[in-house]
């Protein structure tokens, strides 16, 4: 098995594993270099745990490429909420996006007509279409609420985890898909995570429907440490990414968790760019020692 597991994110539906692989290799070891670390990774160290074939529409004549969604493809509850806190975030750090108004506050058609207008002109979101936009809306919600789907996609993660794998490292929703199957597998071997672009700490939307579900005894969420107490943990955001609602993981996973801030450019959620960084090398470096 591999020494390095990988976990992509949202949006690879088109994609496959072998594709991801040759991608996140060589951003894996120019991380390692900037870390001045000696070890280099081989095809062989690392697998890439693909599961966006599973959002995938099935193929139909005439018919390429994602749905055509809308605006109006946009659900009530949580794709209008999440869809919300990206505008939000986007705002407070991005300057040419108009910030949500008080009568946004409540989902309403015309609310989530404007939110995918000032995305689409922000940093963060420049160059996607919005139907793609909606499409990663809807794979977070369908990850979240589909029972089946969910379980297949952690069977893709957990399969790949073997003896031998030290290093899960996983880019935006992978790393709750991750973080659940190591969750899942007592007694594991992996030494090191590494989470890039995470989500997992926005409350209600993802953090309270992690699985298993996080303490609430009294007072804020405590989630489940993801393997033994010598597991080290690292989790990377820019601050400019909008995904990566939350950049510190500790009030709810621990203060064991160690968080930091690296700066990706007008890259804030490549998972490239996050794993050529010198701190995404150093902390795979150390899984591997």
């Amino acid at each position: 098995m591999a020494r390095v597991v990988a976990v992509h994110g949202i949006g690879k539906q088109t994609l496959g594993e072998e594709t991801l692989r040759k991608e996140w290799l060589p951003a894996l070891n120019d991380g390692l270099t900037r870390a001045g670390a000696s070890v280099r990774l081989a095809e062989s160290d690392v697998a890439m745990a693909f599961y966006g074939d599973l959002f995938r529409p099935p193929g139909e004549f005439l018919a390429v490429g994602d749905p055509p969604y809308t605006a109006a493809d946009v659900t009530d509850g949580f794709e209008q909420e999440l869809l919300l806190a990206w505008w939000q975030e986007a705002a407070a750090s991005d300057p040419a996006v108009v910030p949500p108004g008080a009568d946004t506050l409540v989902s309403t058609p015309r609310s989530v007509q404007a939110a995918l207008r000032a995305l689409s002109g922000s940093r963060f979101f420049a160059g996607i279409a919005l139907r793609a936009m909606v499409f990663d809306l809807k794979q977070v919600h369908a990850y979240l609420t589909d029972p089946v789907l969910r379980a297949h996609a952690l069977a893709r993660v957990a399969d790949q985890i073997g003896e031998d794998t030290r290093v899960v490292v996983a880019h935006s929703l992978g790393s709750v898909v991750a973080y659940e199957a190591l969750c899942a597998r007592p007694g594991h071997r992996v030494r090191a995570l590494v989470t890039i672009g995470s989500p997992l700490g926005i409350e209600n939307l993802i953090l309270h429907r992690l699985q298993p579900a996080p303490v609430t005894l009294d007072g804020p969420p405590r989630a489940v440490w993801p393997g033994p107490a010598s597991l080290v943990w690292t989790n990377l955001a820019d601050e400019g990414d909008v995904v990566a609602l939350v950049k510190d993981l500790r009030p709810a996973f621990g203060e064991q968790v160690r968080c930091a801030i690296v700066r990706n450019g007008a890259r804030a959620h490549d998972a490239g760019a996050y794993l050529s960084d010198a701190l995404c090398g150093r902390a795979v470096a150390d899984g591997l020692a």
